[in-house]
This record gives structure tokens, sequence and C-alpha cells, in this order.
């Protein structure tokens, strides 16, 4: 990989070390450490604990210290896929994010977060589309409605993915 403003340097490599930073409504929501698994130039793939502090529990699912989220970001694609697993490797299912398309530059991953989310559970059943409410209320839709747009696109094709009989091995093969 050569260096540029778009990649974290000429020395970044698998186990490099960068930092993801999740952007809303033009403010930091969140910023943490994480390992650089790869990068080809479109696809950017980390590998990160759980951030935040202490036991998230959503009713669906519970995420806590221990878990591990292997992280895809695209340069190219509205979305982030996220695989969760238990510190003893136990599938606990994928987070899917709507992002606008990911930016890395410096050691930092950036993405900006459009609300809409999707779980998508281990065994692949009950399938939840998320915060839909939330992308209502942000206002994007007048804003910007190309962006938005391009969001419901994403989380239908997230969805889409969920659904089909490979799941996500296509995408993330």
């Amino acid at each position: 990989m050569s260096a540029s403003s778009a990649d974290p340097g000429p020395d970044a490599g698998p186990g490099t070390g960068l930092t993801v930073v999740l952007v809303k409504a033009g403010k930091t929501k969140i910023s943490y450490p994480a390992a650089l698994l790869a990068d080809d130039g479109t696809r950017v793939t980390v590998r990160a604990p759980w951030a935040a502090p202490g036991v998230r529990d959503f009713g669906f699912v519970r995420f806590e210290p221990g878990d591990v989220f292997t992280e895809h970001y695209w340069r190219d694609a509205w979305f982030a896929v996220k695989e969760v697993r238990t510190g003893a490797g136990g599938l606990k299912g994928w987070y899917c994010d709507v992002t606008r398309p990911a930016v890395l530059r410096n050691g930092e991953l950036t993405v900006e977060d459009l609300d809409l989310d999707l779980w998508v559970p281990a065994d692949r059943t009950g399938v939840l589309r998320l915060d839909e409410d939330e992308f209502e209320e942000s206002g994007l839709a007048g804003r910007d409605p190309e962006a938005a747009r391009a969001a419901v696109a994403a989380l239908d094709e997230l969805e889409r993915l969920a659904r089909a009989p490979e799941g996500f091995a296509g995408l993330l093969g």
C-alpha cells in the first residue's frame, strides 16, 4: 500500500493500530483503538474490543467487556458490517450501521453514522431494522435528500443480504 492522504501511512499493514471515529450530527460520538486487519483500497477491516464502558443491553443482544468486533468499512458503500463475537469466540451476530462512505486518513478511520442500523443474530432469524424513527427525526431527508435516499437504499441492501441464503459471505468473503 502506498502512502497518500487516504491511507494510514507508508508502513501500514495488518496489525497496524488506528483509531475508529464515529461521527453523528457533526460531533464525535465515540472513538476507539482498533487493529488494521486488511485494506484492499475499497474495504478496510479492523478488529477492536467492545469500546463502550460496561454492558449495553439492547434487549435483542448484549454487548459487554470481552466482546470482539471485526468491523468492515467501505470507501464506496453507505454501510459498515460488524461481526460480533464473545471473548470465547462464539458468534453473537452482525451489527450493521448505515454510514457515509468511510475515510481513512492519518491513522483515523472516520465514518458518519446516519442513524439507521440492522441487527442480524448468529442464527440469522429475527433480522431487525433499527432506529428508523431517529433517522426520520434527524431531518436528513430535508437537508440532503440524495444522502437520505442512499441511506435507505443501504439499509434495504443490508437486509436483503442478511436474508439471502449465503448471508454476508459474498460481501465479506
